[in-house]
């Protein structure tokens, strides 16, 4: 299994073009990071979790041919914005792309995408399959999913685990029960935002604190505001077994 990381950054305090902080104006590549967003691909089968609003040059940019399914976290903007864009994988592959998401998040997907669900579709739109996804692990594409209930503030988001891989963008608070379903895996993914209290997401102590709670074999950062800093900077602060994740970061497992 290949895992690329799409993008690896937030809306939460996304950089204005007038913006002269150190990760605005880094000529570090790791430093210019999308919407968080992964792509999995297994025995000839592409699967993306989360299509944001940078989606289409994200595809683009991996090169991307086939795209199997998407698997939903939760239902934000910076998560979901990006639906409409499947519609070049409609017309490439001539069928319609599976979508994964819980109840909340396809109802979601049918006021912003409204035009994607009506019965008199206008020609061309996107061509979408719903699959309903809760508490209980589910398969797509041959590939077992366990989903992680965490909170967002107060909204429940999913992460998710796959193997000994385990994937969470909008982590606030995890309770025991579900940090036990994640125990034992190897690679953790867990958003750390910045370094000062945020209401809705782990700052990077907290990310820290829940790394070294899981103890995972190596863990990554993801949905990085640019208010954290700069890769370098950030990454020599980190303990051995914790990087910074960035775009194109390919794991293989």
């Amino acid at each position: 299994m290949k895992i690329t990381f799409l993008g690896t950054g937030t809306s939460q305090g996304i950089p204005v073009i007038a913006c002269s902080c150190p990760v605005c104006t880094s000529s570090d590549a790791r430093d210019q990071r999308l919407r968080s967003s992964i792509l999995i691909e297994s025995k000839g089968k592409s699967i993306v979790i989360d299509s944001g609003p940078d989606f289409r040059y994200q595809m683009l940019r991996a090169g991307v041919k086939r795209l199997d399914a998407v698997v939903f976290t939760h239902e934000h903007k910076d998560h979901i914005a990006g639906l409409d864009d499947i519609r070049a994988f409609n017309y490439k592959q001539g069928e319609a792309i599976n979508i994964y998401a819980h109840k909340r998040v396809q109802d979601a997907l049918k006021r912003e995408f409204h035009y994607v669900f009506t019965h008199d579709k206008y020609p061309g739109v996107p061509e979408l399959d719903l699959f309903e996804i809760g508490h209980h692990p589910f398969h797509v594409a041959g590939i077992e999913f366990m989903p992680i209930e965490v909170m967002h503030f107060k909204l429940p988001v999913l992460g998710f685990r796959i193997g000994d891989f385990t994937y969470i963008t909008d982590a606030k608070t995890v309770t025991e029960s579900e940090r036990a379903k994640i125990r034992g895996t190897k690679v953790l993914v867990i958003n750390a935002l910045q370094k000062e209290k945020h209401i809705s997401h782990f700052t990077l102590e907290e990310a820290l604190e829940f790394a070294a709670d899981i103890g995972a074999d190596q863990t990554y950062f993801t949905h990085i505001s640019h208010r954290l800093g700069t890769h370098q900077e950030i990454s020599a602060l980190l303990p051995p077994a914790v990087a910074l994740a960035y775009d194109g970061l390919v794991l293989e497992k």
